[in-house]
């Protein structure tokens, strides 16, 4: 039995390193050879949104916390990223702020960006901010066993007031935000070779948040955050804090989040209150429901798929996408809650059902004999 399951693992392994080899391939080989720098830079800013989509499958699909305030972590990383490079930009051109504050008429640069200046700083407040807040919210919540759908509008309600709050301060852009960034740690982002070299940064990223996610899935603790998803109370029962297991999905998650903003900010070239409201913390959700949450490659196929299609659709249709989005979540939500990644398991199902089904009964008539016929026809 060991030997089977050490040849499982062994196979197992084997694909996983085919699969992430494929990818590998995919991305840094065929996309930037066949796509335009357009397009390339458009896939870079859906890679962002497909490492949002992983810790979102981590913590919804294997561990139920139906987090709908992930724009909150996005955007904390999009804003030190933000104003890192805002500041960088004015101390090239030999100004204490950066332009739009002269515009603003602010003249002294506020005392919480005077740390992010320091790009060592800003790149550890992009890793350790995110992931810290999220602890502390995730301890405050969890040990009071809030869950469901209170933990869903708790976490819906953050990215609202954060988007609000973030909409009143002109000393962090306003509701127009952070844009105009010329450059990323010294690279000039006009330079197309640059903007090439952000989407091998997303793109390994990505790479590396998948392997992450599937060392936890596939690890005691994978394991332990689908029971508690199962059976809280029973692995309550066996001396475990379900709890602690909930925040340690909920923290990756948001550490993804945030290192995702962080490299959407110089992709874009903009990051505003809209980016990371209530609307996108949707959206990142439903591309996960629509990829299957369960999975490992669902919530990322998922995110670039419904990013692509907002993009190509809402061009031609700018009022009708919003609904159509709206019923596609719908739709997998009621009828296909594994998402597209679970209609090949369910047609397969539906198929060995049918075959194996028994087949119907048939009436055997047997023939009479002669002489059994003719007693039958004198009488």
């Amino acid at each position: 039995m060991t030997t089977l399951i050490q040849r499982w693992r062994a196979h197992s392994s084997l694909g996983a390193l085919a699969g992430f080899a494929v990818a590998a391939v995919l991305l840094f080989a065929v996309a930037p050879a066949l796509l335009s720098d357009f397009r390339l830079n458009l896939l870079a800013k859906f890679l962002c949104f497909a490492i949002v989509a992983v810790g979102i499958g981590l913590a919804w699909g294997r561990g139920g916390m139906l987090t709908l305030g992930q724009g909150v972590f996005f955007g904390i990383g999009a804003y030190i990223m933000a104003m890192h490079l805002q500041m960088a930009d004015a101390a090239r051109l030999g100004n204490d702020v950066p332009e739009f504050m002269e515009i603003a008429g602010i003249r002294e640069l506020p005392s919480f960006w005077k740390p992010f200046a320091s790009a060592p700083v800003a790149l550890i407040g992009i890793l350790v901010l995110p992931a810290l807040i999220a602890a502390v919210l995730g301890y405050g919540v969890f040990k009071r066993r809030v869950k469901g759908a209170y933990f869903a509008i708790l976490s819906q309600a953050l990215a609202a007031a954060l988007a609000i709050l973030l909409t009143g301060q002109q000393s962090i852009g306003g509701f127009t935000g952070l844009s105009d960034f010329r450059a990323f740690f010294g690279f000039k982002l006009s330079d197309p070779v640059n903007r090439r070299m952000l989407f091998f940064f997303a793109a390994a990223a990505l790479l590396v948040v998948v392997a992450l996610v599937r060392q936890l899935m596939h690890s005691r603790y994978g394991e332990l955050l689908v029971a508690v998803r199962d059976q809280e109370e029973r692995v309550r029962f066996l001396g475990y804090d379900p709890a602690n297991v909930k925040i340690v999905a909920y923290v990756v998650a948001a550490f993804f989040a945030g290192i995702a903003g962080a490299l959407f900010t110089p992709i874009v070239g903009i990051i505003s209150p809209a980016d990371i409201g209530v609307v996108p913390s949707i959206a990142f959700l439903i591309g996960v429901a629509i990829g299957g949450r369960t999975t490992l490659l669902g919530p990322v196929l998922g995110a670039i798929g419904v990013a692509w299609a907002q993009t190509a659709l809402s061009e031609e249709f700018p009022s009708g996408w919003t609904y159509l989005q709206g019923v596609l979540f719908i739709v997998v939500v009621g009828f296909v809650p594994a998402g597209l990644a679970g209609l090949w398991p369910m047609l397969k199902g539906l198929l060995d059902s049918r075959r194996s089904a028994p087949a119907p009964a048939t009436v055997v008539v047997e023939a009479l004999p002669e002489s059994a016929t003719e007693k039958v026809e004198s009488r």
